[in-house]
């Protein structure tokens, strides 16, 4: 599987299910050309995951909602929650562990965390 491009309309509904990790990249971006092929050897090697990638030139208002203001940036997503951000170059064992990790997630407990009201802080 390789890792494929998308626009800002597809973006809330390629990020809705599973575990979808997102480059966010300009082709003038010296970094970015360095790291696209470890995210598409991640690709390959993880075809349970979904590579999603981002152009920051071609899709500003998305790049901008999601406050990139950095390039290379990594994001990674599960059943629709940003569980991961990362500005700059990771490697593949990087990658490969951020995988790793996300499928060790308890969604259940995660979801619980995000709904539950915030407690008073103790130190105050």
């Amino acid at each position: 599987m390789h890792a494929r491009a998308i626009q800002g309309a597809e973006f809330p509904a390629a990020i809705e299910s599973g575990i979808v990790l997102v480059d966010f990249w300009a082709a003038w971006c010296g970094p970015c050309r360095a790291f696209a092929p470890i995210f598409e050897r991640s690709a390959a090697a993880h075809p349970d995951v979904t590579f999603l990638k981002v152009d920051t030139e071609a899709e500003p208002d998305l790049a901008g909602a999601l406050r990139v203001s950095s390039i290379p940036t990594v994001m990674a997503f599960r059943d629709g929650i940003m569980l991961f951000r990362h500005a700059g170059l990771i490697p593949e064992d990087g990658l490969r562990s951020l995988v790793e990790q996300l499928r060790g997630l308890d969604m259940n407990e995660i979801r619980a965390k995000l709904e539950a009201p915030e407690e008073p802080d103790a130190a105050t």
